[in-house]
């Protein structure tokens, strides 16, 4: 049975504060007491959206991630950089395409003169 909303909200609360306290008191985001204090918030947190979830079926519009994702993160970003710069390679070879079509233009316009003098 999930816990009650109220009381998982209370505790979410109390992990904010503690997160709040240990970043103030080591000023660092990779001290132990920080690092601890993100596990606890993380914990309570994921306890109050199941619980207020499983009470009203309504979901915090928060999402945890954790480091896996942000490596994820990261290679999608790369990933998408690259897709980019490949897109800027297509259209210059789209661009040089068009200009060959415009020489074949020509061309065919010149077999149409060589055709209509034959006429």
């Amino acid at each position: 049975m999930a816990p009650d909303p109220r009381a998982a909200f209370d505790r979410f609360v109390a992990a904010l504060e503690a997160h709040l306290d240990a970043v103030i008191r080591e000023r660092t985001d990779d001290s132990p007491a920080v690092i601890a204090a993100v596990g606890t918030l993380i914990d309570a947190f994921e306890t109050y959206d199941e619980a207020l979830y499983d009470r009203y079926s309504v979901d915090t519009p928060f999402v945890v991630y954790d480091d896996s994702d942000e490596d994820e993160d990261d290679d999608e970003e790369e990933f998408d950089e690259d897709l980019s710069a490949e897109d800027e390679d297509e259209d210059d070879d789209l661009e040089e395409i068009d200009e060959d079509d415009d020489l074949d233009d020509d061309e065919d316009d010149d077999l149409e003169e060589i055709d209509d003098e034959d006429d």
